[in-house]
């Protein structure tokens, strides 16, 4: 997502009523189901303006909060506008955009391992801006706001190569041996670009570019290999849309125009999605259908929902709430039929949630 992302302000419109592309066999699993408990949960804060980022981190056996769980334990600030966070293997990595480095921690401390700099030279200490960070065969893959995508051992830490993709890349997900990049051009808008780059994962050679909307920026993948691009259209011009990609093929499947909603998180059959009238809702990927209006069963609501993840655990879903986006938000965590756990107080724009088992 963009560094300071408003809540979607688009009004809303029934998502892909009239889907007709066909289903397809299973090809990938996007989702590997977890063999231990879970630990705790991650929030990672983007901040806002002077106020830095921070990674808020909850203790399910504690039931303890801790704000910012990266500067008490490793002593100096995340830096400035985390984007995204994953985990991979026994290690947690952390993009952070303005900062110009890749944080590589311990999963369950959150103790720094390594802090790996993309900077535009020895002379040129400006940030290259990585944006977002996938997973190959012992590799990560990092878009960069200068057009390319790192091709990072997860070992040495050492970079082999720039990939040169499409302008200003932002999410990244990988289906069936493919990487696939969202091209979003944002830092040129109104002249945004519209293309998702296909990266065949044993060359590292970008294979084919596919259009799809104006400015994409998330990219999910499901169980069948089915690409989900979600873009932000361009306002006066062009609407928000959501195309579908065959992995297998790379042809677009399908394109909405009337798209109003956010990136999927997906558990199994159902992606559930923040809707531009702030409500959740839930998209079948096997059946291609919208099978619910709101989620939230329990009569919340939110002040400006900002991102939102699924435990194929448990089935909770956790939304949070960015409120003004410059004072602390919320984590709420909602059980499978849309009812309201618990609610956590964050940093400020918290814009990505991640699990990390025992």
């Amino acid at each position: 997502m963009k560094s300071i992302q408003l809540s979607y302000l688009l009004g809303s419109i029934a998502l892909l009523t009239a889907i007709t592309s066909c289903h397809k066999d299973k090809i990938v699993n996007n989702q590997t189901t977890p063999t231990a408990q879970r630990a705790g949960i991650y929030i990672l804060d983007q901040g806002y303006s002077s106020q830095l980022s921070a990674l808020t981190y909850y203790d399910y056996t504690t039931k303890t909060l801790t704000p910012d769980i990266f500067s008490s334990v490793n002593g100096r600030s995340l830096g400035n506008t985390a984007n995204d966070v994953e985990i991979y293997g026994s290690k947690m990595y952390i993009t952070v955009d303005k900062s110009g480095t890749v944080e590589v921690l311990n999963a369950k401390t959150a103790k720094s391992i390594k802090q790996v700099k993309f900077l535009n030279g020895d002379k040129d200490s400006t940030s290259k801006e990585p944006r977002s960070i996938a997973f190959y065969n012992g590799n990560a893959y990092i878009s960069l706001y200068n057009g390319t995508v790192a091709v990072m051992d997860t070992i040495t830490y050492t970079v082999s190569k720039y990939i040169p993709v499409g302008n200003d890349p932002e999410q990244l997900a990988v289906a069936n041996g493919k990487l696939y990049v969202a091209n979003s051009g944002g830092l040129n808008y109104p002249a945004v670009d519209s293309t998702v780059s296909v990266i065949n994962l044993s060359t590292s050679t970008v294979t084919k570019t596919i259009t799809v909307g104006p400015d994409p920026y998330a990219v999910s993948v499901d169980s069948y290999g089915n690409v989900y691009v979600a873009a932000y259209g361009v306002y006066g011009s062009s609407n928000a849309s959501l195309t579908i990609i065959n992995s297998g093929t790379d042809a677009v499947t399908s394109r909405n125009n009337s798209y109003t909603g956010g990136p999927f998180a997906i558990n199994g059959n159902n992606a559930f999605y923040i809707d531009g009238d702030g409500t959740i809702k839930i998209f079948n990927v096997k059946t291609f259908t919208a099978t619910t209006t709101n989620f939230i069963s329990d009569g919340t609501t939110f002040v400006a929902p900002f991102a939102i993840a699924t435990d194929p655990l448990s089935g909770e879903v956790f939304v949070t709430d960015a409120k003004n986006y410059s004072s602390n938000g919320l984590i709420y965590a909602f059980d499978k039929t849309g009812k309201k756990e618990y609610s956590l107080t964050t940093g400020i724009n918290p814009g990505s949630i991640i699990l990390v088992n025992k």
